[in-house]
């Protein structure tokens, strides 16, 4: 059953974690039992890059050459996105802010009231990760408990295991966060909750529900 927070004040969440902690599973959940909206900066990205404007295919033209879109562009994006109307009392934000100059730019735009940190550990998240697979058509994701499957069931493509879910580029990425995002946990202080990303989905998702208060 959901609980509408918009209702009883709102609440603006940062999802933070390693690749492979759960993040993207989370963030929907929370929104489904919250009915606060999910903010996704990749899907708000690749969203934004298939349109026909001039900050599209920019965007585009940064993903077209594997390259980070630069942190003025996203911030611009995620500024847009919060002052939508359906974030008026809250938001889940999910995949931002990765570095500490992100997370400065966040609070000139918007206050954060909660930041809940899944934690894994670096064997687990590469267990995950190079066991996920990917459909070539409608980019679906599929995990551990689908290792069996080697057609997307949503579409019927072929799936594929990505470059960066291969042992040692997941492994480059966690270094990665380690030095670019951990940093956060000090930074956002007392507004930060830990949760056992290691747990069940099910498990996962009622601790981050109990430390909200939800």
């Amino acid at each position: 059953m959901a609980l509408d927070l918009r209702s009883k004040g709102g609440m603006n969440i940062v999802l933070l974690g390693p690749q492979g902690s759960g993040k993207g599973t989370q963030a929907t959940l929370l929104q489904e039992k919250t009915c606060l909206p999910k903010i996704s900066t990749g899907d708000l990205l690749r969203e934004i890059a298939q349109g026909r404007t001039p900050l599209g295919e920019k965007i585009k033209s940064y993903q077209s050459k594997g390259l980070l879109v630069p942190d003025e562009i996203v911030v611009e994006v995620i500024k847009g996105r919060v002052q939508r109307k359906d974030c008026k009392n809250g938001f889940i934000l999910e995949g931002f802010p990765r570095t500490l100059i992100q997370a400065e730019h966040l609070g000139k735009i918007t206050a954060i009231d909660k930041v809940v940190v899944l934690k894994i550990s670096d064997t687990e998240a590469v267990s995950r990760l190079s066991a996920r697979r990917q459909c070539k058509k409608c980019n679906a994701i599929y995990g551990l408990n689908n290792l069996k499957i080697n057609k997307c069931t949503k579409c019927g493509s072929d799936l594929y295991q990505r470059e960066d879910d291969k042992p040692q580029a997941i492994k480059k990425r966690l270094k990665l966060y380690k030095k670019e995002t951990e940093p956060l946990i000090k930074y956002y202080g007392k507004k930060v909750v830990e949760i056992d990303g290691s747990k069940s989905i099910e498990n996962v998702l009622n601790n981050i529900l109990k430390k909200l208060g939800v």
